[in-house]
């Protein structure tokens, strides 16, 4: 057993008394998400009337969970804080760092060897404090986390965007940066701003070629990349019952896409079994004696819109298979428009690799369906026109799934099985291509699509669609096939069709696993020593950052102006880079290397004010810090979108970047921004963003009065001599103000 069953056992004992208690206090029935929140406030005694999308309030998460990649930089910050133990059980994932080439045969032995250090580290660092470690190839963390330490009426911070993915067993699951993660373990508050309620109302069930992931692709389109910012989204109606746990899992993790702070459905007899099946049964019985505080109040059913701020439908018995992309999740299309969408388009036709897996697809009912479609080619004489890559979710994924034939259905037909890790789906996929400057198109089972974000090659027409929806593609290779529809010609010239996928929602003899790849840490860990070598290349310790020095910030040069998308891929990008995840200093070498500035259009060649060049933007950057200048970011809407990577906020931190004035920010970054000292501001006339010239000197006045709802001076001084005024706004409280005057949040 990896959990606390003990802690479980407390934690229901009281919770049907907390949630009417947070009944009362607010007067009126509440949704799921209300009673979750109410639950875990840090101070409970305490009941206000939190306005949502204004207030902030303060809670108490039950776990945490981290994986590599960022975990590194949240213990470093830990180690700093001074304790013993974390305040919470928490957990390191190691998933992010393994190279997806050959197959696990290869990659696993390789990556450990590669990242032989880090593993170390984090192993060592888990075991000093009280940290369960799960070892490279154990699984996905967000996979993992959903068998072993998921359950209905919790709430949990990790250090990745794709932590929702729990919501899946009705728990309150969201991604945060390091700093975010250092409060929890800390013991300390942990601030959220009272988020906004999306009440996606399922009516219905799933059938035919329709899958758990086309809600989220559909929903997607509805709401755009950012229009669930600060928002839940709750899910409701008949039709959830119809959708396996691991089906809600899908559909939560990628709310992440439309930037919620996190997705949620109601406990029911689909996570009841789940949690069984997972060998959780006394959570199963426990949840289901309070099933009523599971799940939204009956008024609330009654008359939603009275109780959500936005009411989206959805008929289940209607959906068609949809797919996004490219380059952004929320172009989304339905499967019967996708070929005409292609051809007016211009996009590569030809489907060159199928990817199925990643965190959000990668379950045993996931991999059951796609391996149906797998068998149909030998009974249907038919040939793979495209490569076929698998990632499975976790070991025991792994392990079910060979044993009942799903392994061996997909290398049948030539797919390459990789490790139970994020792969491809991170950046962690060394594809050989033939001319990477040709365009083509991949189709994934992923979450995210931005340009070079699977293979690092900006030509890559990357589709995301359901497991199944991407087997039949791959299949066929190509883009307008459409198999509910289409006929494919076998080895025999006959036209033969696809049959709709089948597969088992969980294993009908159970799962199996022969090492699941734990390793608990010991009762006493405080003998235990970290080092990390002063020339290491992949870590080093952290010093604190300056605090303000009560002075405006005066003649800034601007750093970059941003044009169009511009994600924390864009800002700190993967892949490669991966591997100095837990050196600031080297990671910085990529600061903004994938955003495009606006004033000549290229990435990574900015002008140097200093010397009237153009380097890449760390170059500059550093430039202007060796010369004591702080420097600003000039960005456009949703600035930060996409994972919560908090190297994208401590990068231009450590180089002295003061300032981020954007149209938008994406809710992480902005977040992990602030906690990093920095200045995230943006335009109260969204026009004013067109003023910004190359050569600007950017002032930022009124920090000595800065304050609550009251707008900052921004002063461009454009080498004419001529100058803007205009006022920017944020969103800092008092505590997020004390952040910026320590240095950071980590300084107090």
């Amino acid at each position: 057993m990896v959990y606390d069953i003990d802690m479980l056992r407390t934690f229901y004992a009281s919770y049907a008394k907390r949630v009417k208690a947070a009944q009362q206090a607010s007067g009126k029935p509440l949704t799921l998400a209300e009673k979750i929140l109410y639950t875990h406030l840090y101070h409970p005694e305490i009941q206000p009337r939190f306005r949502r999308g204004e207030d902030y309030a303060t809670f108490r998460p039950d776990r945490v969970a981290m994986q590599d990649a960022t975990a590194q930089m949240a213990l470093l910050q830990f180690m700093n804080a001074g304790k013993e133990t974390t305040a919470v059980p928490a957990t390191v994932h190691c998933d992010h760092l393994i190279q997806a080439y050959k197959g696990v045969q290869t990659d696993l032995p390789a990556a450990c060897q590669v990242n032989r250090e880090v593993y170390d580290f984090l192993q060592s660092v888990s075991a000093k404090y009280g940290i369960g470690f799960w070892k490279p190839g154990a699984g996905i963390i967000h996979q993992v986390v959903l068998e072993n330490y998921a359950f209905p009426g919790g709430m949990m911070v990790g250090t990745d965007s794709h932590t929702p993915n729990a919501g899946g067993l009705g728990m309150i699951a969201i991604g945060v940066g390091g700093a975010d993660a250092v409060d929890v373990m800390t013991g300390m508050e942990w601030e959220l701003k009272m988020p906004r309620l999306i009440g996606v109302h399922l009516k219905g069930s799933l059938n035919g070629w329709a899958a758990p992931k086309d809600v989220i692709l559909k929903l997607a389109g509805i709401l755009t990349v950012k229009g669930a910012t600060n928002a839940i989204i709750e899910y409701f109606g008949e039709g959830t019952a119809s959708i396996s746990a691991t089906g809600k899992a899908t559909i939560c993790n990628m709310g992440a896409e439309v930037g919620a702070t996190t997705s949620i459905f109601p406990y029911d007899e689909q996570m009841a079994t789940y949690l069984c099946a997972t060998g959780r049964e006394e959570i199963a019985r426990l949840a289901s004696a309070c099933a009523d505080c599971l799940q939204a109040d009956p008024e609330v059913l009654a008359q939603p819109e009275k109780y959500y701020d936005r009411i989206i439908e959805i008929d289940l018995s209607a959906l068609e298979p949809y797919i996004n992309g490219p380059f952004t999740p929320d172009a989304a299309c339905p499967i019967s428009d996708f070929a005409e969408k292609v051809k007016a388009n211009g996009y590569p036709r030809r489907m060159e690799v199928g990817l199925i897996g990643s965190c959000t697809n990668s379950s045993y009912q996931d991999l059951s369906r796609a391996a149906s479609l797998a068998r149909q080619v030998k009974e249907k004489a038919l040939k793979m026109a495209s490569p076929l890559i698998i990632n499975p979710g976790s070991e025991q994924i792994y392990c079910t799934a060979r044993r009942d034939g799903m392994i061996s259905a997909f290398e049948a037909v030539g797919g390459t099985i990789m490790t139970n890790a994020c792969g491809p789906c991170i950046g962690q996929w060394k594809r050989v291509a033939d001319d990477p400057n040709r365009a083509n198109s991949i189709v994934t089972s992923f979450n995210r699509n931005f340009a070079k974000r699977a293979d690092g090659n900006p030509n890559t027409h990357a589709f995301v669609a359901s497991p199944e929806l991407a087997m039949a593609l791959t299949i066929a290779g190509d883009l307008c096939f459409n198999p509910l529809t289409d006929t494919l010609t076998n080895e025999k010239g006959e036209q033969v069709k696809l049959d709709a996928p089948a597969g088992e929602t969980l294993p009908r003899n159970g799962f199996t696993v022969d090492d699941n790849g734990y390793i608990a840490p010991p009762a006493d860990g405080k003998s235990i020593e970290v080092s990390i070598h002063p020339d290491s290349e992949r870590l080093q310790k952290l010093e604190p950052f300056a605090p303000w020095d009560g002075n405006d910030l005066i003649d800034m040069p601007l750093l970059i102006k941003t044009q169009g998308k511009c994600t924390t891929d864009h800002i700190s990008m993967a892949g490669p880079w991966l591997r100095f995840r837990g050196h600031l200093e080297n990671i910085s070498n990529n600061l903004l290397m994938g955003a495009v500035n606006a004033f000549n259009g290229k990435t990574n060649w900015v002008l140097n004010t200093l010397t009237g060049e153009y380097e890449a933007v760390s170059a500059v950057a550093k430039s202007y810090k060796a010369k004591g200048i702080p420097s600003i970011v000039v960005a456009e809407e949703n600035y930060g979108e996409g994972s919560s990577r908090e190297h994208a906020a401590m990068e231009p931190r450590f180089l002295n970047v003061r300032v981020v004035l954007a149209k938008s920010f994406a809710r992480i970054h902005e977040t992990n921004l602030k906690k990093q000292g920095m200045l995230a501001l943006t335009f109260i006339h969204k026009d004013d963003y067109d003023k910004v010239q190359e050569n600007d000197r950017i002032s930022v006045f009124g920090l000595r009065e800065f304050a609550p709802g009251k707008p900052l001076q921004i002063k461009l001084r454009h080498a004419d001599g001529s100058e803007d005024t205009f006022e920017a706004a944020h969103t800092y409280n008092e505590m997020q103000i004390k952040w910026f005057k320590a240095g950071a949040a980590l300084n107090l």
